[in-house]
């Protein structure tokens, strides 16, 4: 039976928001939430919030990682509670004090999210104070270079964001911009069974507790594209535009493909891995058309449907 510490409550999302975690103390404690969503989720994150703290004030809120399925509903909720101390990774914070929309991802990935502040950080070896248990702060490079891990030895449990799921981890972004990261994913999965947790909470999908399973299929999974680099690269082109599907829920065909031929990290995937194949806009159809044909869009006359 999964066994989560008092106060701590786990709000699974989907995929167009990732998983947020609320910790409410007993007694007067501080109550705080990790990871907010996705902006277009916004309502529904606040509502979820203000249900699990009943009356409480936010006080904090802490990022994994700032892709916008993770830090799109922070301006929402700093708006809601102006006094929310928010704190993001280290490596981040020059680019969220001058909201460079390019170092943050969300102009590369042709995602939105609305500009919000932060008050401090989070850095390896840090600890962090959530539901009244000190919690540690990892480093987790891979998915996304300045990522961070929560983990709580008492319990054992570890808030994972997207470096594990239950089956594979999230997009290696350094590689799709140019950077090598695969050694930097095997290096996290290799933290993360050393700690040993009893409970992962991963960034999407549910709390689980068989480790080395999930363990043994990221490490699968990683294999298939350290040695197929354009099998990743493929993967990451499905991800971003199914991402955007989940957004609009459907989209005029061509609308889809001009956003799509605009997008920087598209257009660098089919630059680096394909070019030689097809012309970006037939390849862009290309991957719609493999979308489908794996159901997780439809094509319905002259639109495309999320499925």
């Amino acid at each position: 039976m999964l066994k989560l510490p008092p106060g701590m409550q786990v709000l699974e999302r989907g995929w167009l928001s990732a998983n947020g975690i609320i910790f409410v103390p007993e007694g007067d404690g501080p109550a705080a939430l990790v990871d907010s969503g996705y902006c277009t989720h916004a309502d529904q994150t606040l509502a979820l919030v203000e249900s699990a703290l009943a009356g409480r004030p936010l006080a904090l809120l802490a990022n994994t990682h700032l892709h916008s399925d993770h830090c799109g509903g922070n301006a929402a909720l700093q708006h809601r509670w102006p006094g929310v101390r928010t704190l993001v990774p280290a490596g981040e914070a020059a680019a969220v004090r001058a909201w460079d929309e390019d170092a943050l991802s969300y102009r590369p990935t042709g995602q939105q999210c609305p500009r919000f502040a932060c008050d401090g950080v989070l850095a390896a070896g840090d600890t962090l104070l959530l539901g009244g248990r000190p919690w540690q702060v990892h480093a987790a490079p891979g998915h996304d270079p300045h990522a961070v891990l929560l983990w709580e030895p008492r319990s054992r449990v570890l808030v994972a964001a997207d470096a594990l799921w239950q089956n594979g981890f999230g997009v290696v972004f350094p590689e799709i911009e140019g950077a090598h990261a695969f050694a930097d994913v095997a290096a996290t999965l290799d933290l993360i069974e050393a700690l040993a947790p009893a409970v992962v909470v991963p960034g999407h999908g549910a709390v689980f507790q068989d480790v080395a399973a999930a363990l043994a299929i990221a490490r699968r999974r990683l294999d298939g594209f350290v040695q197929h680099p354009a099998r990743h690269a493929l993967h990451a082109a499905k991800v971003l535009v199914k991402f955007k599907l989940l957004e609009w829920r459907q989209v005029p065909r061509d609308r889809l493909s001009d956003w799509a031929c605009g997008v920087p990290l598209l257009r660098s995937l089919h630059a680096g891995h394909f070019a030689d194949g097809a012309p970006m806009a037939a390849w862009v159809q290309a991957v719609v058309d493999d979308l489908v044909r794996v159901g997780a869009a439809e094509i319905a006359g002259d639109r495309v449907l999320d499925r």
